[in-house]
């Protein structure tokens, strides 16, 4: 909703280029991560396309956790990143399922087009964005003590949830060791570093190449996984979530954070 009221008051034409970058921005991600998994992990070719796909995607509790550090240290980014963030769910999904399986007719691409366009994830974001774009700073009044005021309140009781999740999957690292480990918190350094740098390239603030850097550094565990459990369905889903949100979920929400702010901080400075 915050980033519908400030969408109303720019051109939706100027926003082409960023929306462009984060889509190819979003389909490298993955095209880089799937040989590490493939020949250094020696994951299958199904898990190690599921997982890259996985880290190509965002994390929009990862972002929902930003927005709070961010605010209660008064830094200032643009306020269109949740266009950004909807655009980055999409191509990393189409990119795995096309490294894992190629152009196969036994893809059910009107299942995951659903699942990619109409998915509740995508749905409540882009719903969200048209609320505030149409409603307005004078619209929102009325709603704000439930969608704004409760914000933090709402955000820990996920965490919390999350949390037990995460401890669910962490049995998984008895068996695949310590790469799945080094992978969860090595490729978010890189792809933070990448998204700060797209944010350069883009003009945008430190802070927005910053909440730029920790979108690119998420990992999807709610779209990626409902999409690969349709179209690769002998991926071991296991993996990608131990990955995604046992352990970079929990790297970025601890410390990876004020590390992606460092990060395009140290790149604005060069």
């Amino acid at each position: 909703m915050k980033g519908g009221i400030e969408l109303a008051k720019q051109s939706p034409l100027g926003l082409i280029p960023d929306m462009f970058a984060v889509v190819v921005m979003g389909s490298i991600l993955p095209i880089i991560a799937f040989p590490v998994l493939l020949y250094i992990g020696k994951f299958k070719r199904p898990d190690a396309a599921s997982i890259a796909a996985h880290y190509g995607s965002v994390s929009v509790g990862t972002f929902a956790v930003a927005v709070a550090y961010y605010e209660s240290r008064g830094i200032a980014y643009e306020e269109h990143m949740p266009l950004l963030l909807v655009m980055l769910e999409i191509p990393a999904i189409l990119v795995g399922i096309l490294l894992a399986r190629g152009f196969s007719r036994d893809t059910k691409w009107r299942s995951v087009g659903h699942e990619v366009f109409l998915g509740k994830g995508i749905i409540l974001l882009v719903g969200g964005l048209l609320i505030g774009w149409i409603a307005g700073p004078e619209g929102v009044v009325t709603i704000k003590p439930l969608f704004f005021d409760l914000f933090k309140g709402v955000l820990a009781i996920f965490l919390l949830e999350m949390g037990l999740i995460a401890a669910m999957q962490l049995g998984s690292l008895k068996k695949y060791g310590v790469f799945l480990i080094a992978f969860g918190i090595l490729m978010p350094l890189f792809s933070s570093v990448v998204g700060s740098i797209t944010g350069l390239i883009l003009g945008l603030s430190i802070g927005g190449a910053a909440m730029l850097a920790t979108l690119a550094a998420s990992a999807s565990y709610i779209a990626v996984p409902a999409a690969m459990r349709i179209s690769v369905p002998e991926a071991n889903p296991t993996l990608s979530l131990t990955a995604s949100l046992g352990i970079t979920f929990t790297f970025n929400v601890i410390i990876g954070i004020p590390i992606y702010l460092k990060v395009a901080d140290l790149i604005y400075g060069l």
